[in-house]
């Protein structure tokens, strides 16, 4: 966990280093304090507090140049109040909201009152929507008392605390579960997100959570994935449609997800390529590396080399 304590002098260079940039105006009274959990190199918990009033802007010319991780940014307001706009729609703040924003649009944030509040940032492709589903479903308060919102709200708060304790891959975990259930929040916020029939979307939930508990299962295919399920292929593959992907697209994301977290930490820097590979279910190392490749754009070897020098770098 990193923790920094910070003025309103210093708050644009803060929001910069762990979220993105932004024009940041504060009253000189304005003291803050933000924590930072990384969970995975796209996927990362955020703790704010501030004490004083504060405004935030990204700016047109801001958003046009978002990086290619397109990042999203949810946040749980446990304290304070103000409002967010972005897309036309303005959220007025209050305790328990939870509200979801992109980068790639103009946005504003204003706090009248000093503040606290939980931020999950990750990467646009691990939400299971479409894109005009995100961003249909930006700048749209969550009601607090919703079930869905008050188990998401409760198990951000408690990942935060204990993700000090937990190894990489469990991390990994956590982050994706609470993508997961932040993909189920957002059917109530509106009706553009599908819900479609429940014992359907129990069911995805289902192979989804099965896939990233069993990647190291070599004889985890579609067929197989199906069968465990007691469904068909092709009821396999329209039950993933509901997420826009397939279910062998699904399996070969997580088992990458999976591989580039191991690579990025230092406990597996010992462990060979073809070890990680084995691990998340490849066994022919040359198709995990052209996975990888066409995944992100480089070698396994050399995302290791590129973590390991930017980690080695004084922050």
């Amino acid at each position: 966990m990193q923790i920094l304590e910070y003025s309103g002098e210093e708050l644009e260079d803060v929001a910069d280093g762990f979220l993105m940039p932004v024009i940041a105006r504060a009253r000189p009274d304005y003291r803050g304090r933000v924590a930072f959990q990384e969970l995975d190199e796209a996927l990362a918990l955020t703790q704010w507090r501030h004490q004083g009033q504060m405004s935030v802007v990204r700016t047109d010319r801001m958003a046009a140049k978002s990086s290619a991780d397109d990042l999203m940014l949810f946040c749980v307001y446990m304290a304070g109040q103000g409002r967010i706009r972005q897309h036309d729609r303005v959220v007025e703040l209050a305790p328990g909201t939870g509200v979801l924003n992109e980068t790639r649009s103009r946005y504003e944030r204003v706090m009248s009152t000093g503040a606290r509040c939980l931020s999950l940032h990750f990467s646009r492709e691990l939400l299971p929507l479409r894109t005009a589903e995100i961003t249909d479903c930006c700048a749209r308060s969550m009601d607090p008392a919703s079930p869905a919102m008050q188990v998401l709200s409760s198990y951000l708060d408690r990942l935060f605390e204990v993700a000090d304790g937990l190894t990489a891959p469990q991390r990994l975990d956590a982050g994706r579960a609470a993508i997961d259930l932040l993909s189920m929040a957002l059917r109530d916020v509106t009706p553009c997100v599908p819900g479609g029939d429940g014992s359907a979307g129990v069911l995805l939930d289902m192979m989804r959570t099965h896939v990233r508990n069993h990647l190291a299962d070599p004889e985890l295919r579609v067929e197989e994935l199906a069968r465990r399920h007691h469904v068909s292929v092709r009821q396999a593959y329209t039950l993933f449609e509901r997420i826009g992907t397939t279910p062998g697209a699904y399996l070969r994301e997580q088992r990458l997800l999976a591989a580039r977290t191991m690579l990025s930490d230092a406990r597996y820097a010992r462990l060979t390529i073809s070890s990680i590979a084995a691990t998340v279910g490849f066994l022919d190392l040359s198709t995990f590396e052209r996975a990888f490749r066409r995944q992100y754009g480089t070698t396994p070897a050399g995302w290791r080399r590129e973590q390991q020098s930017r980690k080695g770098r004084p922050r």
